[in-house]
């Protein structure tokens, strides 16, 4: 016959006496309460999440599928429905839309690429750089900061100014004092607005690669230099044996975020070129609003949008099937 479980007083907690043997845990009154109350406190955020993100990009992918244009712009619900008519209408890359949003895609990949290579590699000399104390490091690692820390669009409204024709201080330095150029560029119109936006992002994106590398590089014990220099090891095999090895995991999420953050780019464009970018410089972003908001055709617009999301799912879904790969290599 099994004994009841008569309640009593241990310490101020309730414990029921079981059958003899039986391992005797105390009752906890509102041990469920303290274990949702996390999941309470988070909940405002998460709904916000979900009207400010979520709610909006079903609206979006919703959009796509219709032909909304300006005329059905007070009530977006009654726009006809056009199936898969402006996805073919994207993809029709014989097309002028199709055409203009392939070499848009094609320049976008060229400017992320290169935008990210050269933030990683700047990045990274400077926080390796910054290792050794000396003199002055702290208020030269303040004024790195300064570009990532400016507000964007009062650092691209900077270089708008310093990229003009007649009076900017590119041309006065690269045409009046140095000489290199013949005659005064062309920044913000032509090839040369590749150039100039490349430049304004890595000049705004390489500081935070700089801040992430610098706190990886905290974690890697000064016992490994301090071996591989007494065994003849130079600054360069350091590096390539102990320092990038040991910040792999970090440059893989690092990548992956200056990839999103660059081809996602909508504010440096649009102010350093205004509604219309150049042909050198037509980020797909800014050829999403133009497709949009200047011509008022929402619906391709929602389509080009639902296309670059699904590319970006792609591409990170194969990014991290390989880093994923790679560190089970590496640990076999």
């Amino acid at each position: 016959m099994t004994a009841a479980t008569v309640p009593t007083e241990t310490d101020g907690r309730t414990v029921r006496k079981g059958p003899p043997g039986a391992v005797r845990r105390p009752h906890r009154p509102g041990r469920i309460r303290r274990i949702g109350l996390p999941y309470l406190l988070l909940l405002p955020a998460l709904l916000l999440e979900l009207l400010v993100h979520l709610v909006p990009m079903v609206i979006g992918v919703v959009m796509s599928f219709k032909e909304l244009t300006q005329f059905y712009i007070r009530d977006w619900s009654t726009a006809p429905w056009s199936g898969l008519g402006n996805y073919r209408l994207s993809v029709d890359f014989d097309a002028p839309v199709g055409k203009a949003l392939l070499h848009s895609f094609f320049v976008t990949v060229g400017f992320t690429l290169l935008s990210v290579a050269l933030c990683w590699l700047i990045g990274t000399a400077a926080a390796v750089y910054m290792q050794d104390a000396f003199r002055g490091r702290g208020l030269l690692r303040a004024l790195f900061l300064v570009p990532y820390a400016l507000p964007v669009y009062a650092a691209v409204i900077t270089w708008v100014f310093m990229f003009q024709h007649d009076n900017g201080l590119v041309n006065h330095v690269l045409h009046d004092q140095l000489h290199l150029t013949d005659e005064p560029s062309f920044w913000l119109i032509g090839d040369n607005s590749f150039y100039a936006l490349l430049t304004v992002s890595v000049w705004k994106g390489w500081p935070f690669a700089f801040l992430i590398v610098m706190a990886g590089l905290q974690n890697i014990p000064k016992d490994l230099y301090e071996a591989a220099a007494l065994d003849g090891a130079g600054m360069w095999q350091q590096i390539r044996r102990i320092t990038l090895p040991s910040l792999r995991p970090v440059n893989q999420v690092l990548v992956l975020v200056l990839f999103l953050w660059t081809f996602n780019d909508f504010n440096t464009p649009y102010v350093l070129f205004g509604k219309a970018a150049p042909q050198a410089a037509d980020l797909i972003s800014v050829h999403i609003y133009q497709a949009s908001f200047v011509t008022w055709n929402f619906g391709t617009g929602s389509a080009m949008s639902v296309l670059l999301l699904l590319f970006l799912l792609v591409v990170t879904g194969v990014y991290l099937l390989l880093t994923s790969r790679g560190r089970r290599a590496a640990d076999v």
